[in-house]
């Protein structure tokens, strides 16, 4: 098997929430874990910024005509599970995510959990997005990304509660 390393650029372009020590680590763990659950060969590049609810809503405008913040933004940049290569490191380059810190927050407490649990789970849905999984049609594939979701957040020790899930707007 080759060796499986994975490099996570993590940036943050926001000031309005104070980033907790730790974060940067879970989200370079649920990085991993994600591609280990999904048994992703080879090494990885991913990139995570942090932004504030502003700078989400442009992106959200500009790359899916959506004019409102959201949470995390997924930019893929394989297809049907072909990646360009860093011709440097050899790693295979999934993308880039971008979570909107405010938003962060506010779900964590809308949710009743911690800000690490909220942005493990963006992070790890992100990854899942950048490996080629999408829930917008809803149906079996939504069900399916939102188990492996779990399974992978549970084994990270980021279980959610009960009450976690809310219909969608």
């Amino acid at each position: 098997m080759t060796e499986n390393r994975v490099k996570v650029i993590i940036t943050n372009a926001q000031k309005n929430v104070k980033v907790p020590t730790g974060i940067r680590m879970l989200i370079r763990r649920c990085c991993t874990a994600v591609l280990t659950y999904e048994q992703f060969q080879g090494p990885a590049e991913i990139s995570v910024k942090f932004v504030n609810d502003e700078e989400i809503q442009n992106l959200n405008k500009t790359f899916r005509n959506i004019d409102r913040s959201t949470d995390v933004l997924s930019f893929p940049l394989g297809e049907n599970g072909v990646y360009d290569v860093n011709p440097a490191t050899g790693a295979k380059m999934l993308g880039d995510i971008v979570i909107s810190m405010e938003h962060a927050v506010e779900q964590a407490d809308r949710y009743g959990h911690s800000l690490q649990r909220e942005i493990g789970f963006l992070t790890v849905h992100s990854m899942l997005h950048l490996l080629g999984y999408d829930h917008e049609g809803g149906g079996i594939e939504s069900v399916r990304m939102r188990e492996k979701e779990e399974t992978v957040l549970t084994q990270l020790g980021l279980k959610r509660n009960s009450s976690y899930y809310m219909d969608e707007e």
